[in-house]
């Protein structure tokens, strides 16, 4: 299996008016994470599912990439991916999709370097993820701790 994490596109503040959970993706965030998914797309990504973090900038960003990518199901949201998930919950969530080829999880920072190193079996190792970064990982066996082999990250810097 592929697993394709994808940090959100660069949000709103959040605010008095604008708690957290509820900040939406600017259009400088929307056009980054398109110029990504569109040098992904011709690499050849299309996920089987993209499941995303609740919190709306998370949201956005999975239903970006799935129309940009051609998911067919609708964006699946588990609260595994919020920011104050485990790569352990996270694991839990996708081992159970072993019959995919290609799973998208979007998500956020530091979680989704966090869940990154936790999958490629170094939990110790500093990945960067920056906004809109979409990194690919493959993955052999579901038994146990995960063994990912780390296949490449694509950033917006990179898609320019």
């Amino acid at each position: 299996m592929m697993i394709y994490l994808l940090r959100h596109g660069i949000a709103e503040n959040a605010g008095p008016k604008t708690p957290d959970a509820n900040r939406e993706l600017t259009g400088e965030g929307r056009k980054k994470l398109e110029s990504v998914l569109k040098i992904a797309k011709r690499a050849g990504v299309k996920p089987d599912l993209a499941i995303s973090s609740p919190l709306v900038r998370a949201v956005q960003t999975a239903e970006i990439a799935r129309q940009a990518l051609g998911v067919e199901p609708p964006v699946q949201k588990i609260d595994a991916l919020a920011p104050h998930g485990s790569p352990e919950e996270v694991w839990h969530e996708v081992s159970g999709l072993r019959n995919l080829e290609e799973v998208l999880l979007a998500g956020h920072e530091p979680s989704m370097s966090h869940l990154a190193a936790w999958i490629l079996g170094a939990p110790s190792l500093q990945v960067d993820m920056k906004k809109a970064a979409l990194v690919s990982i493959e993955i052999g066996q579901f038994s146990g701790q995960p063994q990912g082999i780390l296949k490449w990250m694509l950033t917006p810097k990179l898609a320019e």
